[in-house]
């Protein structure tokens, strides 16, 4: 870890503090000249935001640095459920007025994302529209299996081609498993079949993908009107039912006002999960709905195939709990990479 990096981290768990509380709160030794050319570097980058004047200067992390500033998942995690220095509650401020001014990709990060886009739009424009559709069900395998085994489902990887291709279910396996997989199937095709359906966001659409995903799981349709827990977590979401449709709303202008596909396909994929608007299916919403974006705008969909479980549950948690989407995004470029590399 750099010691910039390091400043920036301890400036977010501790927010507008002084040149000296820094300086004895950050872990590595570094002179007062150093630390002040770091802080006047990180200011000219926007980065840290400053108030107040001599001795009553403080520093704090500007919004870009605060969400998308690198925080180490290893590090963060050594320290248990109840020891972590978390916001415990949903941050009204966070969809209308901190992410519309973030940019969530860097410039390199854009340059490479989009190469990748353009490496799958030459190679779809060589195919016929059965050898497309053929690689698209093939993902889409995929992205119901990973999707699925997010969530705990226990099918294997050829488990669920059988299912899915052959209707033929997995002994030992339950009746909602199966259900679980089949439900991303259909949410999957509809998609497929409907190009345009996410060209625009709108909480309706968003209902509508959530009701294919959980059908005859016996998990209710509407936006909850009731207190959930998060497993891992002590970030409660809003338990207001009026309150949480006012949030997808909010996070529908936000995505529909964003020109970057992908900062779209991103955003969804944290915000319907930060948000939690269902008692559950949640985030395979969210998977799902980024990926109807993606394939909306003709950009590569993404199937998670290769992302660690664990990996993506922790990426997840640093957003509900520090509203830091920089391991998110580590984890969206790398998938994005795979999908256009291993399916097309």
């Amino acid at each position: 870890m750099t010691l910039e990096v390091e400043i920036l981290q301890y400036l977010h768990f501790n927010p507008l503090s002084s040149r000296t509380e820094l300086m004895t709160g950050i872990q590595t030794t570094a002179s007062a000249a150093t630390i002040k050319r770091i802080l006047a570097n990180s200011v000219e980058k926007k980065d840290i935001e400053v108030s107040g004047r001599g001795p009553s200067t403080r520093y704090k992390l500007s919004s870009q640095a605060h969400v998308t500033m690198p925080l180490d998942l290893d590090t963060y995690f050594l320290k248990e459920i109840d020891e972590r220095q978390i916001q415990t509650g949903y941050n009204f401020d966070l969809i209308r007025d901190i992410l519309p001014k973030v940019n969530l990709f860097t410039p390199e990060e854009n340059d490479f994302l989009f190469s990748l886009q353009e490496t799958f739009r030459q190679n779809i424009s060589d195919m016929t529209s059965t050898e497309y559709r053929k690689e698209m069900e093939r993902l889409g395998v995929d992205l119901s299996w990973k999707s699925s085994q997010i969530e705990g489902n226990t099918y294997s990887l050829l488990e669920t081609e059988r299912l899915l291709n052959e209707k033929q279910t997995a002994s030992g396996k339950t009746k909602e498993e199966a259900i679980m997989l089949l439900n991303h199937k259909d949410a999957f095709d509809f998609i497929l079949d409907n190009p345009d359906y996410l060209m625009l966001l709108s909480v309706k659409k968003i209902e509508d993908i959530h009701s294919l995903l959980i059908k005859g799981l016996g998990v209710e349709r509407n936006i909850r009107h009731r207190r959930v827990g998060i497993t891992g977590t002590n970030y409660r979401p809003l338990d207001n039912e009026f309150q949480i449709r006012e949030a997808l709303a909010d996070t529908c202008d936000l995505i529909n006002s964003k020109e970057n596909i992908f900062e779209k396909a991103l955003l969804t994929l944290v915000l319907l999960s930060y948000i939690q608007a269902f008692v559950d299916g949640n985030k395979r919403t969210a998977r799902i709905t980024s990926n109807a974006i993606l394939v909306a705008n003709n950009y590569c969909p993404i199937s998670f195939r290769s992302v660690d479980s664990v990996d993506f549950k922790k990426a997840m948690l640093l957003f509900y709990e520090q509203n830091n989407i920089s391991a998110f995004k580590e984890v969206f470029i790398e998938q994005f990479e795979f999908a256009v590399k291993t399916y097309f």
